[in-house]
């Protein structure tokens, strides 16, 4: 009897104690992203919806979407946030990543001084650049494999001009946004900007920027983002179950919201945008 009796305690112990041992680790999902989401203070936004709704905790690395494709490609993140749709199909299509979905947009603009030396205020893009170089006008890039920067190069492109990155008025930042927007304004140089990262300078500069808005609307200067899942074939350490739960709920009704919400000063910075997912 006294054995039976130590039996069933030491089985209602383990019962007891069971589900301490079971209780899941609390699961950490990295993501490389660009700087302007990480600029505009949309990343703690997203990061505290997600983790509310999934207790999945978000961190992430905010580099250009270049160095964040690479991230990906070495296997050291879960999960990509970028800007630069040529790039990221094919880093789909060289099957480092899986399930690429658009989830939200905004715009390039081209910002100068106020001053306007180059005349480019209400053009189109193209012209502006054109401008831009035949007044010899200083002009700062990013120089550093961005989404920004492969946009801007392809406005070159697109302008049928070389890029003038050996011209003494063209300058190479090769550092995130804000810094290059620094630079432009020390300079009184042009440059170009996504429109979210742009409203927070203009923010932190109290309404007094040294660059302001001068090309905008223009249908090349759209800006798509996308989320885009690691290959878990290719990189097997991948948390791959935890990625797709964020590329879905950043495409569902809830993650759609709290992108179409976020503003700064009452002014929005990206349009959600996505289909299905």
């Amino acid at each position: 009897m006294i054995r039976r009796l130590a039996a069933l305690g030491l089985v209602l112990a383990c019962v007891c104690a069971a589900p301490a041992f079971a209780k899941k680790e609390p699961v950490t999902l990295m993501m490389a992203t660009t700087t302007s989401t990480d600029d505009t203070g949309l990343l703690p936004v997203l990061a505290a919806a997600f983790k509310k709704d999934t207790g999945i905790e978000l961190k992430w690395v905010a580099v250009g979407t270049g160095k964040a494709l690479e991230h990906g490609k070495n296997c050291d993140v879960d999960v990509l946030l970028v800007h630069a749709p040529a790039a990221e199909k094919k880093f789909v299509e060289e099957g480092s990543g899986v399930n690429r979905t658009e989830v939200m947009y905004n715009d390039f603009v081209i910002v100068g001084p106020a001053a306007d030396p180059a005349k480019i205020k209400g053009g189109k893009a193209g012209e502006a650049l054109a401008a831009i170089a035949a007044a010899k006008a200083p002009f700062v890039s990013r120089g550093d494999d961005s989404g920004t920067h492969k946009m801007e190069q392809s406005l070159w492109k697109g302008a049928n001009l070389p890029l003038p990155d050996k011209e003494s008025w063209y300058a190479s930042a090769g550092q995130g946004m804000m810094a290059t927007l620094a630079m432009a304004g020390e300079r009184g140089a042009y440059t170009l900007v996504d429109r979210g990262t742009y409203i927070a300078y203009e923010d932190q500069a109290k309404g007094k920027p040294a660059l302001v808005v001068l090309v905008e609307g223009d249908k090349p200067l759209l800006n798509q983002y996308s989320v885009i899942s690691v290959n878990p074939e290719k990189c097997k350490n991948v948390k791959f179950e935890a990625a797709e739960t964020f590329r879905k709920w950043l495409a569902s009704a809830k993650g759609q919201k709290v992108v179409g919400d976020f503003t700064v000063k009452g002014k929005k910075l990206f349009t959600p945008n996505a289909a299905k997912p």
